[in-house]
């Protein structure tokens, strides 16, 4: 078994997909960072590592068994045993998992780019470890977009991009086509006419697909406008803005 000492881990919790783990040039100041006294490091195929990197499934149980009750957090000068927390890598990707005492990585996060470098020279010369597990479809949607979606995203741009999607999920489900029709004119105003010609459905797809690629001022003045008077999302908006990073 191998094992990492000293390491600084960021969690971000119930996190479905890999994009939202932010790597550590995006850690803020804000964020907990919590110290890992010691953490078993395992390697693992390229298929499983994207499964337990891109999922809230169950984790193999033989997995778990094999890093159980190993790793320790250091908490005021205390070492606390965590029942199943390891450091996941397939060779590229890294990741830290913590169940919490569950069977799903309920909490993950990156390694700071030091600790990252240990792990490859540490499993350089070591094979994959073999563990059943069921490989299953995932169907993304407008609120877990599809990592292509996200690509090249900063983690301000990406939060503030799946606010927008919040909040297009919720006009769809208004089934308002007066609202949606503005909406839309206010992302493109110079398909006026042709916008009041088309149905709730046809409006919609159109707003979604058009704001779906890539983050700009536009992206960000439609985002601000269309949560306004929505207190949660408002808060959301704040947070954003007012956090910074490292």
């Amino acid at each position: 078994m191998l094992y990492l000492h000293d390491v600084w881990v960021n969690w971000f919790e119930g996190e479905e997909n890999g994009y939202n783990v932010c790597h550590f040039h995006e850690w803020r100041k804000e964020d907990v960072i919590e110290l890992l006294d010691q953490v078993p490091l395992i390697k693992v195929s390229e298929p499983l590592f994207h499964y337990i990197e891109n999922n809230l499934s169950e984790i193999p149980a033989e997995l778990l068994k094999e890093i159980y009750q190993k790793a320790y957090l250091r908490k005021n000068h205390e070492r606390v045993q965590l029942d199943y927390c390891f450091v996941v890598t397939d060779g590229i990707g890294i990741i830290a998992i913590d169940t919490i005492g569950y069977t799903v990585p309920i909490r993950k996060s990156r390694l700071i780019p030091r600790q990252e470098q240990l792990v490859y020279e540490m499993i350089e010369c070591h094979e994959p470890k073999d563990f059943c597990f069921q490989l299953e479809n995932k169907d993304y949607h407008i609120l877990s977009p599809e990592p292509k979606v996200m690509s090249g995203l900063t983690r301000k741009e990406r939060q503030l991009k799946q606010l927008l999607f919040m909040a297009l999920d919720q006009l769809n489900s208004s089934n308002n086509t007066a609202e949606v029709r503005y909406w839309y004119t206010e992302w493109a105003p110079e398909n006026y006419r042709i916008i009041q010609g088309m149905t709730f459905d046809e409006v919609w797809k159109s707003l979604y697909e058009e704001t779906k690629w890539g983050w700009s001022r536009k992206h960000a003045s439609l985002c601000e406008r269309i949560i306004k008077g929505q207190p949660f999302f408002e808060k959301l908006w704040d947070m954003e803005h007012g956090s910074k990073v490292n």
